[in-house]
C-alpha cells in the first residue's frame, strides 16, 4: 500500500514522501522527530493507531494536518477522526485525483471529506446506539469486531485486561445486545466493520 501512494505522490512536481512508518508508535517517533506539513495515516495500523494515534500527533505537534486513509467507512469513522484532531478522512478506494486533490486542501489549511462524511455529520436526528459510545469504547468495539480477545485489546490499547472487559460491558449495555455474537452482527449490520 505505502509504495502505490509513493509511486502517486512521486509523479507529482507538490508533493514530496520525506517519511514513512509501519506502525503507530514508528509514526509518532518520526513527527516527534522531525517538522511535516502533513501526516498521511491508517486508522487500523499495528500498536498505537486510530482515533488515539491521531489525538498523540496533534498533542505533540498541534498545527500537524492529518489525512485518514483507511478501509473503514466514512459514514461510522469521519466524524471520529476529525473530532479527534484529524484535517481529512479518504476511503483507501478513492482515485488518485481524490487523494491528490485531499492531500493539497490539507495542506493549504483545508479540510476534506467525503460526500458520506457529510452526511453523516449533518445527520443529528435518529441517532443510532454505537454514536454514544466514546472515542475508547467505539475502538474496543471495533478491535472486538476484528476478533481479538480482551489480552490482545489491552496490549494493542495499552489498557488492562480488566478495563477492556469494563469497557465492553458498557458496549454491549448502550448497544443493547447480550453477546460478542450479537455485537459482531450489529456491527455487520450498520457497516463498522
Amino acid at each position: 500500500m505505502r509504495d502505490g501512494l509513493k509511486r502517486i505522490l512521486a509523479a507529482t512536481t507538490d508533493l514530496q514522501v520525506t517519511g514513512e512508518a509501519a506502525s503507530g508508535d514508528e509514526a509518532l517517533a518520526l513527527v516527534k522527530a522531525n517538522d511535516y506539513d502533513v501526516v498521511m495515516l491508517d486508522m487500523s495500523m499495528p500498536g498505537l493507531a486510530g482515533i488515539d494515534l491521531i489525538k498523540r500527533l496533534r498533542l505533540e505537534k498541534p498545527k500537524l494536518r492529518i489525512l485518514v486513509l483507511s478501509m473503514h467507512g466514512e459514514s461510522q469513522y469521519a466524524a471520529r477522526a476529525l473530532k479527534a484532531g484529524a484535517a481529512g478522512y479518504l476511503s483507501k478506494d478513492s482515485a488518485a485525483e481524490v487523494l491528490l486533490g485531499a492531500l493539497r486542501k490539507i495542506a493549504a489549511g483545508g479540510v476534506h471529506i467525503g460526500e458520506a462524511a457529510a452526511a453523516s455529520l449533518l445527520q443529528t436526528n435518529d441517532r443510532l446506539p454505537h454514536e454514544a459510545l466514546s472515542d475508547r469504547e467505539f475502538e474496543v468495539m471495533r478491535l472486538l469486531v476484528e476478533g481479538l480477545g480482551p489480552t490482545e485489546i489491552g496490549e494493542r490499547l495499552h489498557l488492562s485486561v480488566k478495563t477492556v472487559s469494563t469497557h465492553k460491558t458498557r458496549i454491549l449495555e448502550k448497544l443493547n445486545v447480550g453477546s460478542t455474537a450479537e455485537l459482531v452482527r450489529y456491527a455487520l449490520e450498520h457497516g463498522l466493520a
